[in-house]
Protein backbone atom coordinates (compact mmCIF):
# COMPACT_ATOMS: atom_id res chain seq x y z
CA UNK A 1 0.00 0.00 0.00
CA UNK A 2 1.39 3.36 -1.12
CA UNK A 3 -0.06 6.30 0.85
CA UNK A 4 0.01 9.76 -0.76
CA UNK A 5 -0.79 12.71 1.49
CA UNK A 6 -2.93 15.71 0.60
CA UNK A 7 0.01 18.10 0.85
CA UNK A 8 1.93 16.06 -1.76
CA UNK A 9 -0.56 16.92 -4.49
CA UNK A 10 0.51 19.19 -7.34
CA UNK A 11 -1.06 22.65 -7.06
CA UNK A 12 -2.79 23.97 -10.15
CA UNK A 13 -5.72 26.01 -11.38
CA UNK A 14 -5.94 29.79 -11.47
CA UNK A 15 -6.49 31.25 -7.99
CA UNK A 16 -7.01 34.76 -9.40
CA UNK A 17 -9.94 33.36 -11.42
CA UNK A 18 -11.37 31.53 -8.40
CA UNK A 19 -10.04 28.09 -9.42
CA UNK A 20 -7.83 26.01 -7.13
CA UNK A 21 -6.82 22.49 -8.17
CA UNK A 22 -4.90 19.71 -6.41
CA UNK A 23 -3.62 16.94 -8.69
CA UNK A 24 -2.75 13.45 -7.42
CA UNK A 25 -1.07 12.40 -10.68
CA UNK A 26 1.21 13.97 -13.26
CA UNK A 27 -0.92 16.67 -14.88
CA UNK A 28 -0.25 19.38 -17.45
CA UNK A 29 2.89 21.35 -16.47
CA UNK A 30 3.40 19.12 -13.42
CA UNK A 31 5.08 16.33 -15.37
CA UNK A 32 6.30 13.40 -13.29
CA UNK A 33 7.20 10.29 -15.34
CA UNK A 34 7.03 8.19 -12.17
CA UNK A 35 3.46 9.22 -11.39
CA UNK A 36 1.50 8.87 -14.65
CA UNK A 37 -1.21 6.50 -13.52
CA UNK A 38 -2.31 3.77 -11.14
CA UNK A 39 -4.39 0.98 -12.61
CA UNK A 40 -6.84 2.62 -15.01
CA UNK A 41 -6.69 5.91 -13.12
CA UNK A 42 -4.74 8.73 -14.80
CA UNK A 43 -6.06 11.71 -12.82
CA UNK A 44 -7.67 12.40 -9.46
CA UNK A 45 -8.17 16.14 -9.11
CA UNK A 46 -9.64 18.05 -6.21
CA UNK A 47 -11.26 21.16 -7.67
CA UNK A 48 -12.41 24.23 -5.76
CA UNK A 49 -14.42 26.84 -7.70
CA UNK A 50 -15.57 30.14 -6.27
CA UNK A 51 -19.07 31.35 -7.22
CA UNK A 52 -19.06 32.36 -10.87
CA UNK A 53 -15.78 30.56 -11.62
CA UNK A 54 -15.34 27.64 -13.99
CA UNK A 55 -13.62 25.95 -16.89
CA UNK A 56 -14.60 27.32 -20.31
CA UNK A 57 -15.39 25.01 -23.19
CA UNK A 58 -12.53 22.56 -23.74
CA UNK A 59 -12.06 19.19 -25.48
CA UNK A 60 -11.48 15.66 -24.24
CA UNK A 61 -10.99 12.36 -26.05
CA UNK A 62 -10.30 8.73 -25.15
CA UNK A 63 -10.96 9.39 -21.46
CA UNK A 64 -13.62 8.28 -18.96
CA UNK A 65 -14.31 11.28 -16.70
CA UNK A 66 -16.07 10.62 -13.39
CA UNK A 67 -17.01 13.49 -11.08
CA UNK A 68 -18.10 13.42 -7.41
CA UNK A 69 -19.46 16.67 -5.97
CA UNK A 70 -18.47 17.29 -2.34
CA UNK A 71 -20.25 20.61 -1.74
CA UNK A 72 -22.04 23.16 -3.87
CA UNK A 73 -23.48 22.58 -7.34
CA UNK A 74 -21.63 21.86 -10.57
CA UNK A 75 -23.13 23.04 -13.86
CA UNK A 76 -22.14 20.86 -16.83
CA UNK A 77 -22.82 21.47 -20.53
CA UNK A 78 -21.35 19.54 -23.43
CA UNK A 79 -21.27 19.48 -27.20
CA UNK A 80 -23.65 16.49 -27.27
CA UNK A 81 -26.42 18.70 -25.88
CA UNK A 82 -26.38 17.66 -22.21
CA UNK A 83 -26.99 20.37 -19.61
CA UNK A 84 -27.03 19.21 -15.99
CA UNK A 85 -26.59 20.44 -12.43
CA UNK A 86 -24.68 17.89 -10.33
CA UNK A 87 -25.06 17.95 -6.53
CA UNK A 88 -23.37 16.27 -3.54
CA UNK A 89 -23.72 12.50 -3.64
CA UNK A 90 -24.27 12.43 -7.39
CA UNK A 91 -21.89 10.71 -9.79
CA UNK A 92 -21.39 12.25 -13.21
CA UNK A 93 -19.78 10.16 -15.96
CA UNK A 94 -18.70 11.67 -19.26
CA UNK A 95 -17.27 9.13 -21.69
CA UNK A 96 -15.26 11.32 -24.07
CA UNK A 97 -14.63 8.46 -26.52
CA UNK A 98 -13.59 9.80 -29.95
CA UNK A 99 -14.10 13.39 -28.82
CA UNK A 100 -16.38 15.78 -26.95
CA UNK A 101 -16.26 19.35 -25.65
CA UNK A 102 -17.71 20.53 -22.36
CA UNK A 103 -18.03 23.39 -19.88
CA UNK A 104 -17.84 23.06 -16.08
CA UNK A 105 -18.88 25.99 -13.90
CA UNK A 106 -20.03 27.08 -10.49
CA UNK A 107 -23.12 29.07 -11.38
CA UNK A 108 -24.34 29.06 -7.78
CA UNK A 109 -23.77 31.47 -4.90
CA UNK A 110 -21.81 29.08 -2.66
CA UNK A 111 -18.30 27.61 -3.08
CA UNK A 112 -18.07 24.41 -5.12
CA UNK A 113 -15.78 21.47 -4.35
CA UNK A 114 -15.64 18.32 -6.44
CA UNK A 115 -13.34 15.38 -7.06
CA UNK A 116 -12.80 14.55 -10.70
CA UNK A 117 -11.22 11.25 -11.74
CA UNK A 118 -10.04 10.34 -15.23
CA UNK A 119 -9.65 6.74 -16.37
CA UNK A 120 -8.05 5.28 -19.48
CA UNK A 121 -10.51 3.22 -21.56
CA UNK A 122 -9.73 -0.36 -22.47
CA UNK A 123 -10.23 0.52 -26.14
CA UNK A 124 -10.03 3.96 -27.78
CA UNK A 125 -12.72 5.51 -29.94
CA UNK A 126 -16.46 5.02 -29.95
CA UNK A 127 -19.31 7.46 -29.46
CA UNK A 128 -19.35 9.85 -26.48
CA UNK A 129 -21.92 9.21 -23.75
CA UNK A 130 -23.09 10.93 -20.59
CA UNK A 131 -24.83 9.83 -17.40
CA UNK A 132 -25.65 11.16 -13.94
CA UNK A 133 -26.55 8.83 -11.07
CA UNK A 134 -28.27 10.62 -8.20
CA UNK A 135 -27.37 9.65 -4.65
CA UNK A 136 -24.78 6.90 -5.11
CA UNK A 137 -24.09 4.78 -2.01
CA UNK A 138 -21.70 1.97 -1.18
CA UNK A 139 -24.52 -0.51 -1.61
CA UNK A 140 -24.82 0.42 -5.30
CA UNK A 141 -21.36 0.76 -6.84
CA UNK A 142 -20.96 2.44 -10.21
CA UNK A 143 -19.33 0.51 -13.06
CA UNK A 144 -17.28 2.33 -15.69
CA UNK A 145 -17.36 -0.52 -18.16
CA UNK A 146 -15.22 1.11 -20.82
CA UNK A 147 -12.37 1.23 -18.30
CA UNK A 148 -13.16 -2.09 -16.61
CA UNK A 149 -13.36 -0.24 -13.27
CA UNK A 150 -15.94 0.09 -10.49
CA UNK A 151 -16.41 3.05 -8.13
CA UNK A 152 -17.60 2.56 -4.54
CA UNK A 153 -18.72 5.54 -2.42
CA UNK A 154 -18.82 5.03 1.35
CA UNK A 155 -20.14 7.23 4.14
CA UNK A 156 -19.05 5.90 7.53
CA UNK A 157 -20.06 6.71 11.10
CA UNK A 158 -17.35 6.95 13.79
CA UNK A 159 -16.07 3.45 14.59
CA UNK A 160 -17.80 1.87 11.59
CA UNK A 161 -15.85 -0.75 9.64
CA UNK A 162 -16.20 -1.36 5.93
CA UNK A 163 -14.56 -4.05 3.80
CA UNK A 164 -13.10 -2.63 0.60
CA UNK A 165 -13.23 -4.57 -2.66
CA UNK A 166 -10.50 -7.05 -3.54
CA UNK A 167 -8.82 -5.99 -6.77
CA UNK A 168 -5.60 -6.13 -8.76
CA UNK A 169 -5.44 -2.36 -8.19
CA UNK A 170 -7.49 -0.44 -5.61
CA UNK A 171 -7.37 3.34 -5.15
CA UNK A 172 -8.90 4.92 -2.05
CA UNK A 173 -9.44 8.68 -1.75
CA UNK A 174 -10.61 10.24 1.52
CA UNK A 175 -13.13 12.97 0.78
CA UNK A 176 -13.75 14.04 4.37
CA UNK A 177 -13.11 12.80 7.91
CA UNK A 178 -10.43 10.36 9.02
CA UNK A 179 -10.08 6.60 8.56
CA UNK A 180 -7.60 3.86 9.35
CA UNK A 181 -6.60 1.71 6.40
CA UNK A 182 -4.30 -1.25 7.06
CA UNK A 183 -3.04 0.55 10.16
CA UNK A 184 -2.41 3.88 8.38
CA UNK A 185 -4.40 6.94 9.41
CA UNK A 186 -5.71 8.94 6.43
CA UNK A 187 -7.36 12.35 6.45
CA UNK A 188 -9.10 14.58 3.89
CA UNK A 189 -7.31 14.57 0.54
CA UNK A 190 -5.10 11.60 1.45
CA UNK A 191 -5.14 8.57 -0.85
CA UNK A 192 -3.89 4.99 -0.86
CA UNK A 193 -2.80 2.98 -3.90
CA UNK A 194 -3.10 -0.73 -3.13
CA UNK A 195 -1.71 -3.45 -5.38
CA UNK A 196 -3.25 -6.93 -5.13
CA UNK A 197 -5.78 -5.61 -2.62
CA UNK A 198 -7.25 -8.37 -0.47
CA UNK A 199 -9.14 -8.26 2.83
CA UNK A 200 -8.60 -4.49 3.12
CA UNK A 201 -10.76 -2.79 5.75
CA UNK A 202 -11.46 0.88 6.37
CA UNK A 203 -12.24 1.91 9.96
CA UNK A 204 -13.73 5.35 10.51
CA UNK A 205 -11.92 7.38 13.18
CA UNK A 206 -14.48 10.16 12.70
CA UNK A 207 -17.51 10.45 10.46
CA UNK A 208 -15.95 9.94 7.03
CA UNK A 209 -16.61 9.80 3.30
CA UNK A 210 -14.35 7.95 0.91
CA UNK A 211 -14.21 6.87 -2.71
CA UNK A 212 -12.71 3.50 -3.63
CA UNK A 213 -11.86 2.30 -7.14
CA UNK A 214 -11.77 -1.38 -7.96
CA UNK A 215 -9.61 -1.83 -11.06
CA UNK A 216 -7.98 -4.54 -13.19
CA UNK A 217 -4.27 -4.78 -13.89
CA UNK A 218 -2.85 -1.60 -15.45
CA UNK A 219 -2.22 -1.39 -19.18
CA UNK A 220 1.35 -2.30 -20.14
CA UNK A 221 2.05 1.09 -21.79
CA UNK A 222 1.00 4.05 -19.62
CA UNK A 223 -0.54 6.97 -21.49
CA UNK A 224 1.06 10.38 -21.54
CA UNK A 225 -0.24 12.64 -18.76
CA UNK A 226 -3.40 14.64 -19.51
CA UNK A 227 -2.96 18.30 -20.33
CA UNK A 228 -6.48 19.67 -19.93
Amino acid sequence: MDVRRADERYRGGDPDAGIESRHAFSFGPHYDPGNLRFGALIACNEEHLAPGAGFGEHPHSHTEIVTWVVEGELTHRDSAGHATVVRPGDVQHLSAAAGVRHVERNDGTAPLTFVQMWLAPLEPGGAPSYEVVRGLTGATPYAVRRAGAVLHAFRLSPGERRALPDAASAYVHVVRGEVRLNGERLGPGDAARITDAKDTEAVAVTAAELLAWEMPDPAPNPAEPPSS
